[in-house]
């Protein structure tokens, strides 16, 4: 066992993850279906009667300029952890950790937000924890909980993907970084492109979910695999599933989309969109023959998508093709750029 090592900042590795986390999940349960794994966004528990339930945890940080999105935020990247897996969301069980002297007219803006997203997912608020604590520097969801219960025919999970499926990516890379940059350091954004640029990268905000993209592709079939990219961007959303699935990838860089205010923006902060966090991008495996379906139901809801590669047999690799035909392995991404260019802004 090598020495455990944890981030400065993220998600833990895979390594420490393995050795601790994984190996030491309390009592076994013959329920449950899905556990924790690198690559899978939630848990499912079989009910019996051909019913799952989905299950998943997530905190949200709430720094002083993100406070107009937080509600959005929170219930969003929860409920897209939910989503990805095919069932819709359902219930929701928060936790609100407050600082000391925090604005109460702030808070009742920040939960009546929350509640109307909820509301419009049709997720029920059905129990959680409000409190003032000392030591917290900004507001924060502690942990938020969704569950979703839905039929197990729908059940979609990154397990799933099979050799001659295309790789889908909706709206396109970054989306996150992107919109969480552009509204913390607003004014060298605007010096450096003017304000069309600036509102359209902070507008991006509102793109940071992919639970319609997820329901959609879920409802019209031929889905075998979904994941949100997160924490690592696209590269490591595609290397997670591939992961999940034990299967091998061919990913096109020159085929996956990039905003020009992302690309912007990213330029500006220095950092490789590719691999920056961009809550509201779903990568989706699919089958050849309905693949067209998807995108088409997708673009009736005003969801850009494209085609970015194909899952290949495990023997075949996990190929990344540049922009230039040069072909590099596809590997997880060990740190996310996005978080040393947001907190050195923040220095």
């Amino acid at each position: 066992m090598g020495r455990k090592v944890l981030p400065l900042i993220g998600k833990i590795g895979i390594e420490f993850f393995e050795q601790v986390i994984r190996s030491n999940l309390g009592a076994r349960d013959e329920s449950v279906m899905v556990g924790p794994m690198i690559g899978v966004d939630a848990a499912v528990i079989d009910l019996g009667d051909g019913r799952v339930m989905v299950v998943k945890t997530d905190p949200t940080f709430g720094l002083p300029v993100l406070l107009d999105y937080l509600g959005f935020a929170i219930v969003h990247i929860v409920a897209s952890d939910v989503a990805v897996m095919g069932i819709p969301p359902r219930y929701m069980s928060i936790c609100l950790l407050i600082p000391p002297g925090f604005d109460p007219d702030v808070l009742e803006k920040v939960w009546r937000q929350l509640s109307d997203e909820a509301k419009k997912l049709g997720i029920a608020i059905v129990g959680g924890h409000t409190g003032v604590y000392p030591g917290i520097s900004y507001l924060l969801n502690g942990g938020a909980t969704i569950i979703g219960i839905g039929d197990k025919k729908r059940l979609v999970t990154p397990m799933g993907a099979k050799p001659g499926d295309l790789i889908l990516i909706t709206k396109g890379a970054a989306i996150e970084a992107a919109a969480v940059l552009a509204i913390q350091y607003p004014e060298p954004i605007e010096r450096a492109y003017g304000s069309d640029v600036l509102r359209k990268a902070q507008e991006l905000i509102w793109d940071m979910t992919v639970v319609k993209d997820a329901l959609i592709a879920a409802e019209v079939g031929g889905v075998t695999a979904m994941h949100d990219a997160t924490e690592g961007g696209v590269y490591n959303a595609i290397w997670e599933i591939a992961h999940a699935s034990g299967v091998g990838v061919r990913v096109y860089e020159e085929k996956i989309p990039v905003l020009p205010e992302v690309e912007a923006v990213c330029d500006l902060f220095k950092i490789d969109p590719m691999i920056s966090i961009s809550e509201g991008t779903l990568i989706a495996t699919v089958r050849p023959d309905r693949a067209e379906d998807i995108m088409e139901a997708w673009r009736r809801e005003g969801i850009e998508s494209a085609i970015i590669g194909e899952v290949t047999k495990p023997k075949e690799g996990r190929v990344l093709i540049r922009k230039d035909g040069s072909k590099v392995e596809l590997k997880p991404v060990p740190k996310d750029p996005f978080w040393e260019a947001y907190f050195r802004g923040v220095r």
